[in-house]
């Protein structure tokens, strides 16, 4: 296995992982529907921060982090993928404990179209014809589903935009993972702080609560920067037209939770385009498939 080869696989790995886990986040957010939607936020934030300090220190990167914040280069760029994901957690955090779990599961159905767009686009990238036929497949399905939940569609296409631009700013920006998501929490801390001093004046806060509360909002640091760290890897290593269609696995576990866990009604429309994405999926992978073992026969 070459060097490029052994790369793609350790991102191809990462990018599973970490849409796995961001599948089934909505089970664990629903046991925080009696907090604030915004404090959620600010807590996984500040809980993260200090997780990825600890992290950073352990394998004695701190230095990396300090060099990171004191390059224009790259905090500039940050301070654009920090808002951006801010605004993707507190919109999934609101649609989740508002019972809107197939919408934001519609929204990072759509978001891989859009890194597609966004690949090919701003970063050149050329397709083969059968993914032109895989993404045009999943589109019809993703169309069909966002007409089936037209007074939802502002937070699926919030989720698919925001997540869209935060994978092609952190993509561009050259920084390690570890210390790029050190500067996005870092950046996001003040006013998640001030949030927080904000909120137990008025009215108080979730956290200390309970005994289970506080330890779910520690824990949502955890969810919360292993998944990041995960993409971010796998967003280095894939082109962005792979990175897009792989994270149809997080919406489809989405999509499942909502509908088999937590009773959400599913249309028949949902199910058609529930359908025509996996299949756009399939003809997706068998593509890459076919074509990474061209690849190899020819390196032979």
């Amino acid at each position: 296995m070459t060097r490029t080869d052994a790369e793609t696989r350790r991102g191809l790995l990462a990018g599973v992982a970490a849409y796995g886990l961001w599948g089934l986040l909505p089970l664990f957010f629903r046991l925080l529907h009696h907090v604030d939607p915004v404090e959620i936020v600010t807590q996984r934030i500040l809980w993260a921060l200090l997780l990825i300090l600890v992290i950073l220190a352990a394998r004695r990167t701190l230095p990396a982090l300090r060099q990171a914040l004191g390059d224009r280069r790259i905090v500039l760029p940050l301070a654009g993928s920090a808002v951006m994901i801010g605004v993707n957690w507190l919109t999934y955090v609101w649609a989740v404990n508002a019972d809107h779990v197939i919408a934001a599961s519609l929204g990072y159905f759509l978001n891989p179209l859009v890194n597609v767009a966004l690949g090919v686009i701003v970063l050149k990238e050329r397709l083969r014809r059968p993914q032109l036929v895989a993404i045009a497949v999943a589109a019809v399905g993703v169309a069909i589903l966002a007409a089936s939940a037209l007074t939802t569609l502002w937070i699926s296409l919030v989720l698919a935009f925001s997540f869209a631009f935060y994978g092609l700013l952190r993509k561009l920006t050259p920084v390690a993972a570890m210390p790029g998501l050190g500067v996005e929490t870092l950046l996001l801390a003040p006013p998640a702080t001030a949030y927080l001093f904000w909120e137990a004046g008025h009215g108080g806060i979730g956290f200390g609560q309970d005994m289970a509360t506080s330890l779910l909002l520690i824990l949502s640091g955890v969810v919360t920067t292993v998944p990041l760290v995960l993409f971010a890897v796998a967003a280095r290593r894939l082109p962005m037209a792979t990175l897009g269609l792989l994270q149809f696995l997080a919406p489809t576990l989405q999509f499942l939770c909502g509908v088999v866990v937590l009773g959400e009604t599913l249309s028949a429309g949902q199910m058609a385009s529930f359908a025509l994405i996996w299949a756009g999926l399939i003809l997706f992978a068998t593509d890459s498939y076919n074509s990474a073992r061209r690849n190899r026969v020819a390196a032979a």
